[in-house]
């Protein structure tokens, strides 16, 4: 499998949102959704100085005719603190739910690469906040709009968090596969954990945890993803990655890259994590109505950009290494998330820098399944 050779799709591209020159002009880790009317909706984590700061607010883009063109990005909810990472749920009829998780950016103010002069910045941010606000405000949250998303309720703490928060089960409840999230901590060591909802969100059960592969520990596994295939089988993808750069790749695993786990009994339990042995993360997966499971997911080394894996047998095998587009100038880039649209082409959302020198932007790509060309 590691020796595929890659493969470019036939793609249009194109942008959601970009800020050029603007102090406040980063996106990142967004997500997309197609409501019953058509209309897309692009969740995101924006209008903030860089990657990683104290102003990341949650924000909301829309197009009403298949991704041509997009609305101004809209806040919907800012915190204190850092809101990062926005999924959104077409619960139906209108119903919507954004998720995000808070961070505390106070452990990065003496960092290496951080600037003088924005350091004084986040100095003058960090008067304001007490560790009892703080510790108030982190952990992982869900809104819900009954109109749409023209209006937002309060958010909702739920156990566990990744990028692209839960999905629709064909049942009406809500299966959310993330890493558990009750103290700052538990982001890095925690281990992936499945949640439920039976009422749209608003109370959460917590089920199972995803076990780890042999030589690996939990604290390597982070952005999980899942999809419910029409048999009620659940496939879980987890980005794994070791920032030491030993433990798991001497256990022949790759850093960054996606582990897989199933469960065929609603997520009370799953199968243990195993390797897909390719370079990619982190997953989002759908199921295309022609049955071919999508895996999409961010290529940090060059050339960068975003790429796509296929299954045509219910995730037993992937096809890996497909390119949606490889011209990233960099690293900073990724989590694409992807919609079928009513054609039966894909539309994939992510975030990426649209030039060298310029803050990440999100942008999108059109396409379809090999073999099926644009029109």
């Amino acid at each position: 499998m590691n020796e595929q050779t890659t493969r470019k799709l036939s793609a249009e591209h194109g942008t959601i949102c970009r800020l050029p020159g603007e102090r406040y002009g980063y996106f990142g880790w967004p997500s997309v959704v197609r409501l019953d009317d058509g209309t897309l909706v692009v969740a995101s984590s924006g209008l903030r100085a860089e990657h990683i700061c104290p102003w990341g607010k949650t924000v909301l883009n829309v197009s009403r005719d298949d991704g041509a063109t997009w609305s101004d990005p809209r806040v919907i909810q800012d915190s204190m603190i850092d809101d990062r990472d926005a999924g959104v749920v077409n619960l139906g009829g209108g119903k919507l739910l954004v998720s995000w998780f808070r961070s505390d950016t106070r452990k990065y103010a003496d960092a290496g690469w951080l600037p003088e002069a924005e350091r004084k910045t986040w100095a003058d941010v960090f008067k304001d906040w007490t560790d009892e606000t703080v510790e108030s405000l982190l952990g992982s949250w869900v809104m819900l709009s009954d109109d749409a998303g023209a209006s937002w309720g309060e958010p909702i703490r739920v156990p566990v968090s990744a990028p692209h928060g839960p999905i629709l089960l064909r049942n009406g409840d809500l299966l959310y596969l993330g890493k558990l999230y009750g103290t700052w901590n538990d982001m890095g060591e925690s281990v992936i954990t499945a949640a439920r909802s039976a009422d749209g969100g608003r109370t959460w059960d917590t089920l199972a945890s995803v076990p780890v592969a042999p030589h690996t520990d939990p604290v390597n596994y982070h952005e999980p993803h899942v999809v419910e295939l029409p048999s009620g089988r659940l496939i879980g993808m987890i980005r794994i990655q070791d920032h030491s750069g030993k433990t798991i790749e001497a256990a022949g695993i790759p850093s960054f890259s996606l582990m897989q786990t199933e469960s065929d009994d609603g997520g009370c339990t799953w199968t243990p994590a195993r390797p897909l042995g390719f370079h990619g993360s982190p997953p989002h997966i759908i199921r295309h109505s022609s049955g071919v499971l999508v895996l999409t997911y961010g290529c940090r080394q060059a050339p960068f950009g975003q790429r796509v894996a296929f299954s045509y047998d219910d995730g037993a095998t992937w096809e890996h290494d497909w390119i949606i587009r490889d011209d990233g100038p960099d690293g900073d880039l990724g989590y694409p998330a992807t919609v079928e649209l009513a054609d039966g082409s894909l539309y994939s959302i992510y975030y990426q820098k649209a030039a060298g020198g310029e803050k990440c932007s999100l942008l999108w790509s059109k396409w379809r399944l090999p073999g099926m060309a644009l029109t």
